[in-house]
């Protein structure tokens, strides 16, 4: 958890021209979107099972209650700026395992669900905006295929080592499972050829890109074995395909567990940089445009 807070100071300290935002807590209206009432419900009032609690991996308390609520609400807030800035960050987020009706792996509240669904109701005229989520945790993102499964405006996109968890997988649109030990070469590879399937089959509006530092070498619970400038590179391909793709995109920081908790904030901050070149970039286009 303290990797957080470290990485707000880095931001703050090494960044200046990144604007900070609290974000709103998610209602249960917005929760409403991705879950259940009557599991939204047991969240909040604390109803949850013993057996709940230990599958999401912490006990309840009011704390809880309001970290879920405002980590959904950061990627909401970050998709709603990138619609107008095109691209914005949550700093935290990435609560991909949680399904509609109950909570898992440290996931109480999927938020990119949740905003995949809030993106699609900003519609694009008389059409429902297309919205793809490039999952880049070391994890696959079963509760985000789960919750929407069958969705023809939205495309599920996971990258994740085969043998992690959830060991039982879930079907996303896209999903490319890599053996354990895989390094930068390979997965770039995988990444590439799995951003040129995603738009061959759909044309998005917009990307949430969960962008998990767990994959490092360093991280206790990934089994994969990138580097750190190979993560920096899949930032990198990730924004190019959203430059190419001329589409917003938001971005979450998912997972990350390292041995070195400095390793996992260096992973997380370098995102962040990759997220602000792509604003600079986009913003020179766009005054290039212009004259």
């Amino acid at each position: 958890m303290a990797k957080y807070a470290r990485l707000r100071a880095r931001v703050e300290a090494e960044l200046p021209e990144v604007e900070l935002v609290e974000p709103e807590p998610a209602t249960d209206d917005l929760l409403a979107l991705g879950h259940d009432p009557d599991y939204i419900a047991r969240v909040v009032t604390g109803s949850l099972s013993p057996k709940e609690q230990r599958t999401i991996g912490f006990p309840w308390s009011e704390q809880m209650v309001a970290r879920a609520r405002r980590s959904v609400g950061a990627t909401v807030a970050a998709c709603r700026a990138a619609l107008v800035e095109g691209v914005a960050v949550n700093l935290a987020g990435g609560t991909h395992h949680a399904m509609r009706d109950s909570g898992q792996g440290y996931c109480v509240f999927n938020d990119a669900a949740i905003a995949t669904r809030w993106l699609q109701n900003e519609r694009s005229g008389s059409r429902r905006k297309r919205v793809a989520i490039v999952d880049l945790d070391v994890h696959q993102g079963n509760g985000t295929a789960s919750i929407l499964a069958n969705d023809d405006a939205s495309f599920s996109f996971s990258i994740h080592c085969a043998s992690n968890f959830p060991f039982r997988k879930e079907h996303s649109d896209l999903d490319i499972a890599l053996s354990d030990g895989t390094g930068d070469a390979a997965y770039l590879e995988a990444l590439d050829n799995g951003l040129a399937q995603l738009t061959a089959r759909f044309a998005p509006d917009f990307i949430v890109y969960v962008a998990g530092a767990d994959a490092h070498y360093g991280d206790r619970l990934g089994r994969l074995k990138l580097s750190t400038v190979g993560l920096t590179r899949r930032d990198e391909r990730v924004f190019e395909f959203a430059r190419e793709l001329d589409v917003p995109v938001a971005v979450t920081m998912a997972g990350g567990y390292g041995h070195d908790i400095e390793q996992t904030v260096e992973v997380h901050l370098n995102t962040v940089r990759s997220a602000r070149d792509h604003w600079s970039f986009c913003r020179r286009s766009a005054k290039e445009k212009h004259l």
